[in-house]
């Protein structure tokens, strides 16, 4: 299993993902599902991943190879003219993988099924968030859900609910997607350390801020050990329950 995160806000985007990968609990192994392309003043796109690794990583090498050698019927991820374009050409691409490697077709439910964020921002338009389906469609982030996650996501996703803000800084940003990865991490096993973090400000056109936090980062053990007394202080100042015949 795996989580991921992209957050849109009103000074750019936040990208987040873990590293583990697991074919059973005694075969566990660390991969990255995080792929950023720049190219300075023209664009900058990240992607994150989740599903069958073979999928999502054949699906990232044809969209790499086609980048460098483009032709009309298979075009290049940096001469899509907007995000939107972008976002059909890896939808599709998703789609051609998973054709060939299910000997019925694609299928959402498919073990061989990936699912993937794109965010980014190319020359001319606006920072833009999505989520790529199985099928090849997808779905666009804004005002109603700026955020979007794939993989493990059910207990991370309260905090993000509860403090998100569009204005809120980029750092702050951070903090809230470590919390709600530390959450994520210590309710399921399928999903762990390193933890990838990716940022892109509004109007940059190149690649942000890019860290690996491992379990030994102090920032990352500041975070964890902070929010876990906070939220332990937080239930002792709750009223006790009395009960009504007492």
């Amino acid at each position: 299993m795996t989580y991921c995160v992209g957050l849109l806000l009103n000074k750019g985007l936040v990208f987040m993902s873990d590293t583990r990968t697991n074919a059973g609990v005694d075969n566990i192994s660390t991969v990255t599902k995080m792929k950023v392309w720049s190219r300075p003043g023209d664009r900058f796109l990240c992607l994150l991943s989740a599903g069958n690794l073979a999928t999502t990583q054949a699906t990232i090498s044809l969209l790499e190879e086609r980048g460098l050698h483009p032709s009309q019927r298979n075009p290049s991820l940096f001469e899509q003219p907007s995000m939107f374009q972008t976002a059909m050409l890896v939808g599709e691409t998703l789609k051609e993988v998973i054709s060939y490697t299910t000997p019925t077709g694609q299928q959402a439910d498919s073990r061989f099924a990936g699912t993937f964020l794109l965010g980014g921002q190319i020359k001319g338009g606006k920072p833009r968030l999505f989520m790529i389906y199985p099928e090849g469609n997808f779905i666009e982030a804004g005002e109603d859900n700026p955020f979007f996650q794939i993989g493990e996501h059910k207990y991370g996703r309260p905090i993000i609910v509860r403090t998100y803000d569009p204005n809120m800084s980029v750092e702050n940003a951070v903090k809230l997607m470590l919390v709600s990865f530390d959450s994520t991490i210590k309710s399921n096993l399928s999903v762990g350390m390193p933890i990838d973090l990716q940022t892109y400000r509004t109007d940059a056109l190149e690649a942000g801020y890019h860290q690996r936090f491992d379990e030994r980062d102090p920032y990352y053990q500041t975070i964890a050990n902070g929010w876990s007394f906070a939220l332990k202080d937080a239930f002792d100042r709750l009223p006790p329950f009395v009960p009504k015949d007492a």
